[in-house]
């Protein structure tokens, strides 16, 4: 599959860092080298740390490349979601703060970017040493600001709203067995989706931001995209892609090389 448990999570912060951090390469390639530089991706509602496994093959091989793995999927699917995001941030950002010390970017899109920037809230407060040096969320609007209408929690509802965002390979949930195991976690998701909703007023970061979009995206037009910049003291921007929400499939090339970027001048920079 490509991914493992992020050793050195495992190594400083214990079983439990290491269940929610794995560390993503390229399937049949050497045990990679000591890293320089991490990138660090959190999923969308539903979704599991493979999501970002494409990503894995276009970076350089002193970067190191995570996904946060939510419980109740995957290899994880045995234990119960989350039901708040102060569980879900909390324990994110303690497991990264276990890491060695690293420039870090993180990354999250939808529900992932959500997660992102209350992990990065907290890294900032409890372990500074930790606090990435970017953060780049990507199709949600801030969370002080209103959202699309998150579905009901019914099986047809949330199968429903899954097609409508264009996710990979909606057809899973046409297959019982699949369905079964898919449905608990997107239903455990857009509850603690429903109760985070309603900030009204931003806490804010000071590490620079950049809120990435698709220009068909009907769950965040681009428009909403700048509602990030009150969420920041730093620089902030924002960029445009064509496609819907799920604009960053088959797109990874470029995301990686623009996300690596922001670790600086070399680090980020692919093998020739």
């Amino acid at each position: 599959m490509g991914y493992g448990h992020a050793t050195s999570a495992a190594r400083n912060g214990g079983a439990d860092g290491s269940r929610w951090l794995k560390r993503l390469t390229v399937p049949g390639t050497p045990a990679p080298q000591p890293a320089r530089a991490r990138i660090v991706c959190l999923p969308h509602a539903g979704g599991a740390a493979n999501a970002y496994q494409g990503w894995a093959r276009h970076l350089p091989a002193a970067v190191e490349l995570l996904a946060v793995q939510y419980p109740g999927r995957q290899d994880r699917l045995a234990e119960p979601c989350s039901e708040t995001m102060e569980e879900i941030a909390g324990a994110a950002a303690a497991a990264l703060a276990a890491l060695p010390v690293l420039p870090t970017v993180v990354f999250g899109h939808s529900m992932g970017a959500l997660v992102a920037y209350e992990t990065t809230l907290r890294l900032a407060r409890q372990a500074p040493h930790a606090a990435p040096v970017h953060l780049f969320v990507s199709g949600a609007s801030a969370p002080h600001r209103e959202c699309e209408d998150l579905p009901a929690l019914d099986d047809e509802s949330l199968i429903a709203h899954t097609r409508r965002q264009g996710g990979a390979q909606p057809e899973a949930y046409d297959i019982p067995e699949l369905r079964e195991l898919l449905l608990p976690s997107l239903r455990a998701d857009i509850r603690l989706l429903t109760d985070y909703r309603g900030v009204r007023e931003p806490a804010r970061t000071n590490v620079p931001v950049t809120a990435f979009g698709g220009d068909r995206d009907t769950s965040c037009p681009p428009e909403a995209l700048a509602s990030w910049g009150e969420s920041t003291t730093a620089e902030f921007t924002t960029r445009v892609f064509p496609g819907g929400h799920f604009y960053l499939q088959g797109r990874e090339e470029q995301l990686t090389a623009l996300v690596a970027g922001a670790l600086g001048t070399g680090v980020g920079r692919p093998a020739p």
